[in-house]
């Protein structure tokens, strides 16, 4: 039984090359509960420029004499990607020891023996649990040693452009709340929130980005004061009271301790990768006896397409 349930670094390494692609993927699949409600861009190396396009000119009665220019306005925003690496350490029998559960092996379990891809794989979506955990907080640290440190995440990007102005009140992207927010006041938040956004953006399909914290808080002030309403049928809530359904709640776990909400239809939230080019890789390697080291490396990045108050909204709560 041993030897069925051994693999050599000959096997590692073939599994690592084969399925180079799947083990890459596998991190970007392992984010897809924040992923599913924002633009994945595969194929960005470094950095690429993506931009919100507007224009000025309009139809008028008709004159023949009449014509004007076409003031095209181009909003650049980068959307950089960071090269990263990670080389882990594993103990290969521990990690099948992990797969296998207690009597994995007896019986017809022995058709469902890991392979050494599943080994790999193992140790992929430990790597995507921790980018997931970056998406917002991550801040760049060129110095670092985590994935915390190799891109900054959404509220970063959103505290950076707060302090250089270009997320302001009086540009109608920043909203601040200075009150705690309670069961009793969250529906009333929720709905400040909503009222104040631009017109060209509340008709659009959005996503309120948020903590689970605030979620369950707007859920039991909904109950408390919508609990007699025919139409409340349900306790979970899944969008704010009077925006016809278009403001959706999205709380993630990774906005636990998020200072921000961000408002914003999906395909303004953009994360960059790879993927498509033979820079990234998987390898393994044996530098010590019983150990193999798990050798990656990856582009990843965030950022938002666009803050213009058409299509983007910062609020932060100080309390």
């Amino acid at each position: 039984m041993a030897g069925k349930l051994s693999f050599t670094l000959a096997q590692y390494q073939e599994a690592a090359t084969i399925y180079r692609k799947d083990l890459l993927m596998l991190p970007i699949i392992g984010i897809q509960e924040s992923l599913q409600y924002m633009t994945g861009r595969p194929g960005i190396r470094y950095k690429e420029e993506v931009a919100s396009i507007s224009g000025d000119a309009q139809f008028a009665p008709y004159k023949p004499s009449r014509s004007q220019d076409f003031n095209l306005n181009l909003d650049f925003r980068t959307l950089e990607t960071y090269f990263g690496s990670v080389v882990a350490k594993f103990e290969p029998n521990s990690a099948i020891s992990t797969l296998l559960g207690t009597g994995a092996t007896k019986g017809d379990g022995q058709m469902t023996t890991p392979t050494a891809l599943h080994v790999l794989a193992l140790i992929a979506k430990g790597l995507a649990e921790h980018l997931n955990d970056a998406l917002w907080s991550g801040k760049r640290n060129p110095g670092g040693d985590t994935i915390a440190d190799l891109f900054d995440g959404f509220d970063t990007i959103t505290e950076n452009e707060i302090a250089a102005g270009a997320i302001a009140a009086d540009l109608g992207n920043y909203m601040k709340i200075d009150e705690a927010i309670t069961s009793a006041n969250a529906v009333d938040v929720a709905k400040s929130i909503l009222f104040s956004l631009d017109p060209r953006l509340r008709k659009e399909e959005l996503y309120m980005f948020c903590s689970q914290d605030f979620a369950d808080k707007y859920n039991e002030g909904y109950l408390m004061t919508h609990g007699g309403i025919s139409y409340n049928t349900q306790y979970d809530q899944t969008a704010v009271e009077g925006s016809n359904g278009r403001l959706k709640l999205i709380p993630l776990y990774n906005k636990m301790d998020s200072k921000f909400i961000h408002v914003c239809p999906k395909s303004n939230m953009l994360v960059g990768y790879d993927q498509m080019g033979d820079i990234e890789n998987i390898l393994v390697k044996e530098y010590e006896p019983f150990i193999l080291s798990y050798i990656a490396t990856m582009f990843f990045g965030v950022q938002f397409e666009s803050i213009d108050k058409r299509r983007f909204k910062a609020i932060e709560i100080t309390v």
